[in-house]
């Protein structure tokens, strides 16, 4: 490898950098042994292709060695209240400062986390209202808790400050009154052996379970659904009516003991306390939410809605998307609120918004939203004007480091959930903008992930801006256009997994031309070839007309079927709203089932309600079979969920061990060699491998199993082999090692071979599911689909595909989303990645705007047609991918 490397620049060469992190020795995850040698107080990039280990040498040993050092000095009895990253494989680091990690997270799964509260936001706006309200006559000064939603004090006693209130009502349990209770007539009580046990017991007590729902007597069917009562009675399992009432008669001995429940108990108990996902998410639909009819879902109390600012309830205004809020703000910082008597007038509703900003387009003006306009209302005291200038200024400060970075069409009120991790990852940057914090280094995980290009020059700007204040960046990042930024490229590989692990290169990004190892050289320097084939033509097409969604208002848009296809738009135009919710629903609707995606988030009635998606489908339905989506959500939420399981090749592993002689001598079936079997898996771990380890002011730690040391399996399971390896051992490999074990498998072996196509040789098969990237989860739904016999007539959509994916695994996804188009089936991506937008077959470019100014096709067609369209936000980097591909 030697011979690949440039000699190190010289010092001249270097730029003034104020000192160096020296590592030596790191060892994490697949690092082999690295020494490194990066500057501080610059933007340093990570590079390297998908588990390189580059994140194991930010992360994982940087990040955590200064986290580390930092809990050091916090009192024992604090730590174990902190989540700690542990201790790093790293022989030792000199010279390195404090740091703080800005990394890609999902959002927290409940409506209380919010863009308002992961910022701080909220509780600034409450102490302006507090303090600078208007308040009702006789009405008592109100403190900045009374106006928050999450605490006892400020929530609406009705919905508990969710906003909405649910109700289980006999329509939505009874779907079809027709049937009668033996055809399940009650569809929310459970499908099994546990509805019939319900049905039974019915008939023991004597109601008519063989006519329609309907016909039954209206106080019987009250006290089926709504009662609390758990009478329990005999049961006579098989028996007919007439022969259950023979043996009640008889006295004779019954089955079992059954204990009745009723429909609407058995609901809200299984939501409630259930720990299936699976369970709470089927019982939620028999559940009927709306807003509550008491704060009309603005989740406070009517106290708090009863004080106003600038004409507005908190409620109202924490629904501004944040660029109207900054305006509305500049009028109150600038001291013009309150002293003649007037304030801002309410904003614009979305339609007259909408007419508004076409007149000033049109008449030559700027479509940004300017102030508000103004009313009459009474004059504030001096004091309450001096609290809500200085209250404002300090909000207006923080709101415009978030419009900055592309987020101004948000709202305060907007749940975390509904945000993308990238989004989310800004909100965190936005925030560190205005700590004021210098001398640190800030480790951030590919922060122009979801980003538009356009969105990323103000992310380039805010970077440059902690920089300025005399911090470190140490970047993770795939983004081409950010490694040119930077002042200094690490890069790591030079393949995946136990292939990788080594420093390639570290220096200023020109000496990486000389690197002939480095798979990041040949895209940062153009070298790479794009996958070169003829555009086709669309076949088909599925039209959509009079979408609703978000901020789609009535759009009217045609979907290439038998292509590659493309929707661009900067972050917050409504690509999102329009690809994977109107087109999943209204699609999904035709088909009779919801899109063919995991998901295994917990239902919970904390969650966002769902919008209901308005439009319908005009055209192109007839050549449509299936619909799948292929998300980054995880493949599971718990270690038991692996690659094995999930691509199903484990199954046929199993059956494997069980057809050897030995197993088949001791009775062993494929069950047997499951770690979720109690008769296969080592009891002290229950088949996890591992085990926690409470320390008691430290965080708990986990140690391999002491029975079985990591196998899973207990002594007798392991001790059956196939070709001279445990079922742990098959476990253990790699993807790429395992396609030469199984070489002679077919139906092992397929499978095998996708996931090494698509860039995954070195997950191993008994990876965790929670050690999984969103990336490396979305390729493993991939490549499950792939393996299926391809039919044609699929319709595959895809949200950000590319996200966390170097060029060269997003070369190797390419191919395989070209192979399903070539088998007859309809790709649609949304996607900021311009060089893939560039390959497309067609390409729908939403905008111009976000929020309230986006919704709009602004351009439909080939790259090259969307390219040349002048409003279009997205052309400019277009023409310039499509020039380096010509190039």
């Amino acid at each position: 490898m030697a011979s690949d490397r440039k000699a190190p620049p010289s010092r001249a060469d270097l730029p003034p950098f104020t000192g160096f992190v020296q590592v030596r020795g790191a060892r994490e995850h697949n690092l082999k042994n690295v020494d490194l040698r990066i500057p501080r107080d610059a933007l340093v990039v990570f590079t390297g292709i998908s588990g390189s280990g580059k994140s194991s040498l930010a992360f994982g040993t940087l990040y955590a060695e200064a986290q580390r050092r930092y809990f050091e000095s916090v009192a024992p009895y604090a730590r174990r209240l902190i989540d700690q990253v542990g201790v790093p494989e790293v022989d030792a680091i000199d010279g390195l400062p404090p740091a703080v990690a800005l990394q890609q997270q999902r959002g927290t799964p409940s409506t209380r986390s919010s863009v308002g509260s992961v910022t701080g936001l909220s509780s600034l706006v409450r102490m302006l209202y507090s303090r600078a309200g208007h308040y009702p006559p006789d009405q008592p000064m109100l403190y900045a808790e009374d106006f928050s939603p999450n605490l006892p004090q400020g929530a609406c006693p009705r919905c508990h400050g969710l906003g909405r209130v649910y109700e289980v009502t006999e329509r939505s349990m009874v779907p079809d009154d027709s049937l009668t209770i033996r055809q399940r007539a009650v569809a929310a009580w459970p499908t099994a052996w546990q509805g019939q046990n319900l049905r039974d017991i019915l008939v023991t007590l004597g109601y008519d379970v063989d006519i329609p729902w309907r016909d039954l007597p209206r106080e019987q069917r009250d006290w089926i659904l709504f009662t609390d009562e758990q009478p329990t009675v005999p049961v006579y399992a098989g028996l007919s009516p007439q022969e259950t009432r023979r043996a009640l008669e008889r006295k004779l001995e019954p089955s079992y003991q059954g204990t009745f429940s009723g429909a609407r108990r058995y609901v809200l108990h299984t939501f409630s306390q259930s720990q299936s996902a699976l369970m709470k998410k089927r019982v939620s639909q028999f559940m009927v939410g709306g807003l509550c009819p008491v704060c009309d879902g603005k989740r406070l109390t009517r106290a708090a809605l009863s004080v106003t600012f600038a004409g507005l309830d908190i409620g109202e205004l924490s629904r501004l998307p944040l660029v109207r809020l900054a305006d509305l703000l500049h009028e109150v910082a600038e001291g013009r609120y309150g002293a003649d008597e007037t304030v801002p007038e309410r904003p614009l509703g979305r339609e007259r918004a909408r007419a508004d900003t076409a007149r000033r387009v049109a008449a030559g003006g700027s479509a940004h939203v300017g102030a508000p306009d103004v009313r009459r209302t009474g004059a504030l005291s001096p004091e309450k004007r001096l609290a809500a200038r200085r209250l404002a200024s300090d909000l207006l400060q923080r709101i415009v480091s978030l419009n900055d970075l592309g987020l101004g069409h948000l709202a305060l009120e907007r749940s975390t959930p509904t945000l993308s991790s990238g989004e989310l990852q800004r909100l965190r940057l936005a925030t560190q903008l205005t700590s004021q914090l210098f001398g640190v280094i800030y480790v951030l995980d590919e922060p122009t992930a979801g980003l538009h290009p356009a969105d990323a020059e103000a992310l380039f700007d805010a970077l440059e801006q902690l920089k300025a204040a005399g911090n470190s960046l140490f970047v993770v990042e795939h983004d081409l256009e950010t490694m040119r930024r930077a002042d200094w490229l690490v890069d790591v590989g030079p393949e995946a997994g136990e292939h990788g692990g080594q420093v390639l290169y570290s220096g200023p990004p020109p000496g990486l031309a000389a690197v002939a190892a480095s798979h990041t050289r040949r895209y940062l320097f153009d070298e790479a070839q794009p996958l070169d084939r003829p555009r086709r033509i669309p076949r088909h097409w599925l039209r959509l007309e009079g979408v609703s969604r978000n901020n789609l208002q009535d759009l009217q848009v045609a979907i290439p079927l038998g292509c590659l296809c493309a929707v661009t738009g900067i972050s917050g135009s409504g690509k999102s709203s329009l690809v994977s919710q109107a087109l999943l629903d209204l699609v999904g609707a035709h088909l009779g089932r919801s899109a063919e995606a995991e998901d295994e988030e917990s239902a919970s009635l904390d969650d966002a309600p769902l919008q209901p998606v308005g439009g319908r489908i005009t055209g192109g339905l007839e050549t449509i079979r299936r619909l799948v989506q292929v998300d980054q959500m995880p493949i599971g939420r718990t270690p038991r969920s692996n690659l094995a399981t999930y691509t199903g090749l484990f199954d046929a592993v199993r059956k494997l061990f069980a057809a050897t002689p030995a197993a088949r001598k001791r009775g062993y079936d494929a069950g047997r060699f499951s770690f979720n079997v109690a008769k296969g898996r080592c009891p002290t771990c229950e088949g996890e491998g591992f085990v926690s380890v409470e320390l008691l002011f430290m965080p708990s730690v986990y140690a391999p199993c002491p029975t079985c040391q990591g196998a899973r399996y207990n002594p007798d399971t392991l001790a059956i082999t196939w070709q001279d390896k445990t079922i742990a051992d098959v476990l253990g490999l790699t993807v790429d090692d395992a396609c030469g074990f199984f070489a002679d498998q077919p139906g092992i072996v397929r499978p095998l071979h996708l996931l090494k196509a698509i860039g995954l040789g070195y997950l191993r098969l008994g990876q965790p599911a929670t050690e999984l990237s969103g990336g490396e989860a979305q390729r493993i739904k991939l490549v499950t689909e792939l393996q299926r016999s391809q039919r044609g007539a699929t319709l595959f959509v895809l949200d950000e595909p590319t996200t966390g994916l170097h060029p060269l695994d997003i070369d190797r996804l390419l191919v395989q989303l070209d192979g399903l188009v070539a088998d007859g089936n309809s790709v649609v991506l949304v996607e900021h990645n311009m060089g893939v937008v560039a390959g497309c077959d067609w390409v729908i470019d939403l905008g111009p705007g976000a929020g309230e100014e986006g919704g709009q096709v602004v351009a439909s067609g080939t790259p090259e047609t969307v390219a040349a369209e002048p409003r279009s936000r997205t052309a400019a980097y277009l023409r310039n991918a499509l020039a380096r591909r010509a190039g």
